[in-house]
């Protein structure tokens, strides 16, 4: 998955809030737009983009499609930010150090500004 299409595909809030909606489980189109109170043209187009981009599938049940979400691009978009979040972790261990440092140099030197 492209990442910044996943951070372009849920920028959008309509798809941000149909992507919580659908944290509890298998829904059809007619049960989330009751819950979000938007029409079903619009929860329609979103999950077609949300489909197409990986987020959710679709399972038929006779008549009914039931959506869920898909758990693969979640597990994705963390991982990435893992990434991101050892590189800040690091600089804020150096900065704590940087400043433990300093309040150490100013207790034993209190003149110094």
């Amino acid at each position: 998955m492209a990442h910044m299409d996943a951070f372009q595909t849920l920028a959008d809030p309509t798809r941000r809030q149909i992507v919580e909606t659908l944290r509890a489980g298998e829904l059809q189109v007619g049960d989330i737009v009751e819950r979000l109170a938007i029409h079903q043209s619009g929860v329609s187009r979103h999950l077609h983009i949300l489909l197409d981009a990986g987020f959710v599938q679709v399972r038929p049940d006779g008549q009914h499609r039931l959506y869920s979400l898909r758990q693969e691009p979640f597990r994705e978009l963390e991982a990435w930010l893992a990434s991101y979040r050892e590189v800040w972790e690091a600089r804020l261990d150096r900065f704590g150090a940087a400043l433990e440092l300093r309040r150490k140099n100013r207790a034993r030197n209190p003149k110094r500004p």
